[in-house]
């Protein structure tokens, strides 16, 4: 089967296609042919030697598939050869073929595309398990969401919405604050030409929101505690700005904050299943009457995965990039 390796770590052009064996499919897992993938910040990291994948775990990059199940390892219930499914996978997405643990499928919702079914899994899992599951917002609460025009804020501005939230978010473009906007968000904030603490204390009349969702790090940390009302969750998935941060601890404990974070890729199968059952429950059928979507920018030939690295990086996007590996997108 052809895939898309990393060749050394380093920069996009190391990113090149390669002919491996065809995995043999364990007891709980099915092959999947797969039809489109994902693109996301992680696979940048991992192509840059900074994120290696856990024991166990493809070396191939790609965390989130579309496609047709090929196999079915025993074990399986509930899935079976030519299921049009999506998946959350630990690795190998950018490939002809892949496994996936039958605790992380999903069949792929009414309506939708392989493009658009590859573009769900890793921004929905990594936005259920934090906001809903660790955070625990709740309708009538308000949230701040940085990035909102990326992969995981354009997902996050939707189902916060879904659920009864207000949501504030923060971009770096007029364009992307007006898209931020038009997914739903009550307000964007353009980080470049406002001070989004001084917009949020206006916004919230200045009670705070209840739950940030941060994945720059760095300096953010302090105004994000500063935009916090009484009893709000901080919630860190990501450190685009880096990992160190220094802080006055007062407000945290004035406020009663709960700082917190996760990260998703190395959690249990039996962690993963929960929010799989989650999703399957409470926010497919959102997307199959189309409440929600998944929001694709560009989609990339599988062969030009280092032109969506290039672009993953600049950060020029407004949702989601998908690599093709099928003819067309549509399902059988």
């Amino acid at each position: 089967m052809q895939v898309i390796e990393i060749l050394k770590p380093g920069g996009p052009d190391v990113l090149v296609p390669a002919q491996r064996a065809m995995p043999e499919v364990p007891s709980g897992y099915v092959l999947v042919k797969v039809r489109a993938a994902g693109v996301n910040r992680p696979d940048v990291v991992q192509r840059m030697g900074l994120y290696p994948p856990p024991p166990g775990a493809s070396d191939i990059p790609g965390l989130e598939i579309a496609g047709v199940i090929e196999q079915v390892g025993e074990s399986v219930e509930g899935f079976g050869v030519g299921d049009a499914v999506c998946a959350l996978v630990t690795g190998g997405g950018y490939a002809e073929y892949c496994l996936a643990p039958v605790e992380t499928i999903l069949p792929i919702p009414s309506g939708l595309s392989f493009i658009e079914a590859a573009a769900l899994p890793e921004t929905f899992f990594t936005v259920w398990s934090n906001v809903f599951m660790r955070a625990g917002l709740v309708q009538g609460e308000a949230i701040l969401l940085h990035g909102g025009s990326s992969g995981i804020g354009s997902t996050a501005i939707q189902l916060a919405k879904a659920f009864g939230a207000t949501v504030y978010t923060t971009a770096g473009s007029d364009d992307k604050t007006a898209f931020c906007k038009a997914l739903g968000a009550d307000a964007a904030i353009n980080y470049r030409t406002d001070d989004f603490v001084t917009c949020v204390e206006k916004l919230t009349d200045g009670k705070g929101v209840d739950v940030v969702l941060d994945m720059v790090g760095g300096d953010y940390i302090a105004k994000n505690i500063a935009c916090l009302g009484i009893g709000g969750r901080h919630v860190s998935i990501a450190f685009l700005q880096g990992f160190n941060v220094e802080m006055n601890m007062l407000p945290v404990m004035l406020k009663r904050l709960t700082l917190t974070g996760s990260t998703l890729r190395a959690r249990s199968l039996d962690f993963k299943a929960g929010i799989t059952a989650d999703l399957r429950q409470k926010v497919w059928p959102l997307l199959a009457t189309g409440a929600i979507k998944p929001v694709v920018d560009t989609i990339f030939p599988a062969t030009s995965a280092a032109a969506a690295h290039t672009m993953m990086e600049a950060s020029s996007h407004m949702g989601k990039l998908v690599l093709n590996f099928g003819e067309g997108n549509a399902l059988p």
